[in-house]
């Protein structure tokens, strides 16, 4: 049995944010580029979400 929350890569729905994001939005009831909220900056307060992580995510949700 795999516990979830041991290794969840470092794709988030598509977008390679890295682990430690992917980890952050998961933990915080994030499943896709949709459920994020309108201003992406607010994610900046998670632990392990980065200005790359964001910054790739803002690319990914313009296309």
């Amino acid at each position: 049995m795999t516990d979830e929350r041991t290794d969840r890569g470092p794709v988030f729905d598509g977008v390679r944010i890295g682990r430690p994001a992917t980890g952050a939005l998961l933990d915080a009831g994030y499943r896709t580029l949709a459920d994020l909220p309108a201003d992406l900056g607010e994610l900046a307060a998670l632990h392990g979400v980065g200005p790359g992580a964001v910054a790739r995510l803002a690319a990914a949700r313009a296309t």
